[in-house]
């Protein structure tokens, strides 16, 4: 009956059994060889990852803040007040300000360099050190600002305004003492964050200001800065002589929720070993540290007590530490001109801890 039915078996079929037949005994009989495999690929990537992890720690952080005139302005505050604050009151001595083009340039060939000119003149007298943003898109929302006289304008004209207002801004200001970088552009490469406002990423033109700027003022590095939790940070790097990335702990939708990173902070330095390995050592600073809420909403439009939800004393301990976890030796918190605002709301404990956080990480 068995010799039968063997009989009767298609030869396709009989194939497949006898091919199987003799792979599964050879597969037990060296099933050893495949785990010992599989472990060490295993050691293998993890010690990969451990040796990219192991950044030094450093031998302190040297703090700096951002601010932005237009965000002062924003939330109904004096500007001189606030950034005279951040160096008088905060003691911060690393700045980084930005050149924004609806500021500096608001109608067309017609300059305003009163708020940089105060600002950088306020920083030099008391020794401060100052990385100076220029281009079309720069930090803040909506990131690419553009003043109303160019908004109609098409993309091969608002190219030649922004060549001739970098230009414009790099000549009046490279002898300044206090600027010890320029950063060109805030996150050229994170084409989805703001597209509606930014549209499509121009990255021929934007390594064409970067060349220019080299051109305008040889003698200092040019920072490119990338997002920490989205970026790739290669091209980015591969084009700059300093890098900069940013690093976001707390976020908040409307469909998730406030929720926190799920990014490790010993990734960043995963991250940052491989870029060095790929285009060679260079600088590289944690340049937008935030410490505010994330909201959709103006600030002036949401409760204080929503605010807090969204972002208090505890959460920026939180991110200090992890921040910390990072190695960076030199990070640039954002949000100050929210402290000042709460401050002036009868809600302080932000403002004096910045004072406090700033007397213990002495500036150098």
């Amino acid at each position: 009956m068995d010799n039968e039915g063997s009989k009767n078996i298609k030869p396709e079929r009989k194939q497949f059994l006898n091919r199987w037949g003799k792979l599964v005994p050879t597969f037990i009989k060296n099933y050893k060889k495949w785990v010992l495999g599989v472990f060490f690929l295993f050691l293998f990537l993890v010690s990969s990852l451990f040796l990219l992890a192991m950044n030094p720690v450093p031998d302190k952080i040297v703090y700096g803040m951002s601010f932005n005139t237009l965000y002062a302005r924003e939330l109904g505050l004096p500007w001189e007040k606030v950034y005279d604050a951040f160096l008088d009151e905060l003691k911060v001595r690393h700045l980084r300000l930005a050149a924004h083009w609806p500021m500096v340039e608001p109608r067309p060939g017609v300059y305003n360099f009163s708020e940089l000119d105060y600002q950088l003149e306020r920083a030099t007298q008391v020794g401060a050190k100052v990385i100076l943003g220029v281009g079309r898109r720069l930090p803040r929302w909506p990131e690419c600002h553009v003043p109303n006289w160019a908004k109609d304008k098409g993309w091969e004209s608002q190219k030649e305004s922004i060549l001739r207002k970098m230009e414009v801004v790099m000549n009046r200001y490279k002898d300044q003492e206090a600027i010890v970088a320029w950063q060109v552009e805030n996150e050229p490469y994170l084409e989805v964050f703001a597209k509606e406002h930014c549209g499509d990423f121009d990255e021929e033109f934007f390594l064409k200001q970067v060349d220019f700027a080299r051109e305008i003022d040889p003698s200092r590095p040019i920072l490119i800065t990338d997002s920490g939790n989205l970026g790739l940070w290669s091209r980015p790097y591969k084009h700059s002589d300093m890098f900069g990335t940013s690093v976001y702990v707390y976020f908040w939708n409307p469909e998730l929720g406030q929720f926190r990173t799920i990014i490790p902070a010993w990734f960043y330095r995963v991250k940052d070993n491989l870029v060095k390995l790929r285009h060679g050592r260079k600088e590289t600073i944690l340049i937008e540290l935030s410490a505010e809420p994330w909201l959709l909403e103006p600030i002036s439009e949401v409760p204080i007590e929503i605010q807090f939800t969204r972002m208090n004393l505890k959460k920026f301990d939180d991110i200090l530490k992890y921040a910390e976890r990072t190695r960076y030796g030199r990070q640039y918190l954002w949000g100050g001109e929210w402290w000042y605002w709460l401050r002036e709301k009868g809600h302080p404990e932000f403002w004096e801890k910045g004072k406090q956080l700033f007397s213990e990480k002495v500036s150098e």
